[in-house]
């Protein structure tokens, strides 16, 4: 099981507004393209689904998610019910800190292929955590990752492109 972790500080962001904007996933494709698909099922307030399609490596990660939502504090729990990962939860919170808004995002994964742990492992983390802030720094503009310069450089190069190989998987 291989863990991700990644906080990104949104100035001047009011708790409630940064977490209505961060629980938008159908959004994240706009902001991201690594982000190919993500189609939400509300449930209620506090819960929904949502189909995830991801580019990974050359081809196309995809996977259901059940999402809860805990507006009073302020969190998203996640969890997968189906789909290309062997497990795959994770949470993200939303607090202040220091006059700041902060989102940290965190989750658990394992992809059921201990021979290729080593390979798919690494670049999964990497993956997750530029895109979780991509998505955050697109959500609010002004936000920056905290305690990480390596996401914080590659955040501020321009996202790749999805390559052509993998645009043909599916």
């Amino acid at each position: 099981m291989r863990s991700v972790e990644v906080t990104v500080a949104v100035p001047d962001g009011d708790p409630v507004t940064v977490f209505e904007r961060v629980r938008d996933f159908a959004r994240y494709p706009e902001l991201v393209p690594v982000v190919r698909a993500v189609t939400v099922h509300r449930i209620g307030d506090a819960e929904e689904t949502s189909d995830w399609e991801v580019y990974f490596r050359n081809g196309i990660l995809r996977w259901t998610e059940e999402d809860r939502f805990d507006l009073a504090a302020l969190t998203i729990d996640f969890s997968q019910l189906d789909g290309d990962f062997d497990s795959f939860a994770g949470s993200w919170r939303i607090a202040e800190v220091d006059g700041e808004c902060r989102v940290h995002f965190s989750a658990e994964f394992d992809f059921g292929i201990p021979s290729l742990a080593g390979i798919l492992d690494p670049v999964a983390v990497r993956v997750f955590k530029e895109t979780i802030a991509r998505v955050v720094v697109g959500l609010f503009g002004t936000a920056r990752v905290v305690g990480d310069e390596a996401v914080a450089r590659a955040i501020a190069e321009p996202a790749a492109e999805i390559p052509d190989s993998a645009l043909e998987v599916g």
